[in-house]
């Protein structure tokens, strides 16, 4: 392999399902905050920057878990782990991504830079909180979701209360969504020594799951109503649940593929609230 295909490894441009993750809630800020209608440049820098910063975040969370990923099977092989890229490069391409991140949202005003300051120091501690938190997926949550009030800062100037609260509906997708994930690596996480919300619900995972897919969506739900929202953003939701739903039929068994499966077709979730989203402000 190359270094510029390790480099690819290292940030994750095989695997686009992590930016999708951070992409869907931050589109749906944008067009709430918007009404229906977001500025076609902040589409842009947020669609860039969601990804720079995720690419970033990659990097970051390998050279911290460098130690432990040799001890799991599925990150055995990463580049740092294997020793193809070293800490300082990935710390470097970490450095770089996020500057050139810093750098799309200069025309934007000052608010939104001192949000990405926030959103920067959440990102890189991130890998750490697996050290001590219980539920290191809640902490993920806010770093994934916070483009959302930086979009609403970026078209109103201010923060609103329900931009918060839409945060913290993402906290609980992210909960949600990231225990399946951690699903797969349980044994191996067991064995090293790392704290996973997955570990940290035990037998009572899968009701977990499901409970935080329900506030998550019921937050939505309350946030629709206070945009006026109709019957297109329902549908989205009632799409969304159904994909809950499935999942449910995934994890109950606590296999490993299917549980891996349950996280990826969490794209498909986010995609289906931001479209009710979309589709209901279009139909006005």
């Amino acid at each position: 392999m190359s270094k510029l295909e390790l480099y690819f490894r290292l940030v994750r441009l095989d695997k686009p399902i992590g930016t999708v993750l951070l992409l869907w809630p931050t589109l749906a800020a944008l067009w709430l905050a918007s009404g229906g209608v977001p500025d076609w440049k902040l589409l842009l820098i947020f669609s860039l920057g969601t990804f720079l910063m995720r690419s970033a975040g990659c990097a970051v969370n390998d050279y911290a878990d460098q130690d432990f990923d040799k001890h799991v099977k599925r990150t055995a092989e990463r580049p740092i782990t294997s020793g193809r890229v070293s800490g300082k490069e990935a710390l470097a391409i970490a450095a770089g991504l996020s500057l050139l991140a810093f750098l799309l949202i200069q025309p934007l005003n000052i608010l939104v830079k001192q949000l990405s300051v926030a959103a920067l120091v959440i990102a890189a501690t991130y890998p750490y909180f697996k050290r001590f938190f219980a539920i290191p997926q809640a902490y993920l949550g806010i770093a994934f979701g916070f483009g959302m009030p930086m979009a609403f800062a970026a078209v109103q100037g201010t923060v609103p209360p329900v931009a918060w609260l839409l945060l913290a509906g993402n906290v609980f997708w992210a909960v949600a969504y990231d225990t399946e994930y951690a699903m797969v690596d349980r044994d191996d996480d067991l064995k090293i020594g790392i704290k996973t919300s997955a570990i940290t619900f035990g037998r009572f995972d899968v009701a977990a799951i499901m409970l935080c897919y329900g506030v998550h969506l019921a937050i939505l739900l309350a946030v629709g109503w206070h945009f006026g929202l109709g019957l297109p953003f329902v549908l989205g939701l009632a799409i969304a649940a159904g994909c809950a739903i499935y999942h449910y039929v995934l994890i109950r068994g606590r296999e490993r593929a299917p549980c891996f499966a349950a996280f990826r077709h969490n794209n498909y979730l986010g995609a289906a609230v931001f479209a009710g989203i979309a589709l209901d402000y279009a139909l006005r």
